[in-house]
């Protein structure tokens, strides 16, 4: 099954759209190969409000987040997780409004051999005030967020769920325009798939990313999310069966139709995959994982 991808929707770039009667959003202009049109920045409240994934600390953004919450307080910032697309805004937020920035805390793996992670690129230096874990509730001013640990695309990432409106802040777990990156050491595939299926058993009515359009059609995207996962997976392992063994040649064969400028993500995403399959004893190696490692059937 193929994913039903949603692309297109009305923004502007500083424009705060009142979205649901208790969310409205601003889009940062930062556009980008992992920002789609830019990160979208979640208002939750009325005048004592939650943010969700600030942004970038750019003078612009600033300036727009700052016109959207005018005469507003902002209680809470929460971060999805600590790319700098998402968190680096959140800590002069929070100063401003004398609030606190929460989030899982722990900071991503990093990169093994000398590999660059295909990114959008970590924020190192962030460290939120107050590390929650799954299942933590918040309380607002009209509000309820449960947080939602779904690790995979990073270690630590975290999702939103409004409880008044049955919505899921997905982050960059689950987007409308595109898959997810799962990028070894810090993204795990296995994590990725529990992560998935743990909000497909939830039945959110919508999901809101923070890159991209709004998903409506909730379990049947999630379903497609996963399936197309699982129907990767069955390539790449009868790629190894047919005697493929070098991750590159097995891109070379399954990404042939897609822009070679494209492969070492794909590279990133077959090796994921393979980790995943050796956890599980579906394919072995010889040494550690690693997109230099040559994989087999077991």
């Amino acid at each position: 099954m193929s994913i039903p991808f949603i692309r297109n929707y009305d923004f502007d770039y500083g424009r705060c759209d009142q979205l649901s009667p208790m969310v409205q959003r601003v889009v940062a202009d930062n556009p980008g190969p992992f920002t789609y049109t830019g990160t979208g920045v979640f208002i939750i409240g009325d005048k004592n409000v939650a943010v969700i994934d600030p942004g970038p600390d750019t003078p612009a953004h600033k300036a727009a987040l700052d016109k959207a919450l005018d005469g507003r307080n902002v209680t809470h910032v929460l971060v999805t997780h600590h790319h700098i697309d998402h968190s680096p805004l959140a800590k002069p937020l929070a100063e401003a409004h004398d609030c606190q920035v929460y989030g899982y805390g722990l900071q991503p793996r990093p990169p093994q051999g000398g590999e660059v992670r295909l990114e959008a690129g970590d924020d190192l230096s962030f460290k939120p005030d107050v590390e929650i874990r799954d299942g933590k509730i918040i309380n607002g001013d009209g509000w309820t967020i449960e947080a939602i640990h779904t690790p995979g695309h990073t270690s630590n990432h975290l999702c939103y769920a409004l409880k008044e409106e049955n919505t899921l802040f997905s982050g960059d777990h689950i987007m409308g325009w595109s898959t997810s990156v799962v990028s070894p050491p810090d993204g795990d595939m296995g994590d990725y798939l529990n992560s998935l299926r743990r909000v497909y058993d939830r039945h959110f009515d919508i999901l809101r990313p923070t890159h991209g359009p709004a998903i409506t059609d909730v379990d049947v995207f999630v379903k497609a999310y996963i399936d197309h996962r699982m129907a990767r997976e069955m390539q790449i392992a009868e790629a190894v069966e047919s005697g493929l063994t070098d991750i590159f040649e097995i891109v070379g064969k399954l990404y042939a139709n897609i822009d070679k400028r494209l492969h070492p993500a794909a590279a990133h995403s077959v090796l994921s995959h393979l980790i995943h399959m050796r956890q599980d004893g579906r394919v072995k190696a010889d040494g550690p994982d690693g997109l230099k490692q040559s994989y087999r059937p077991a």
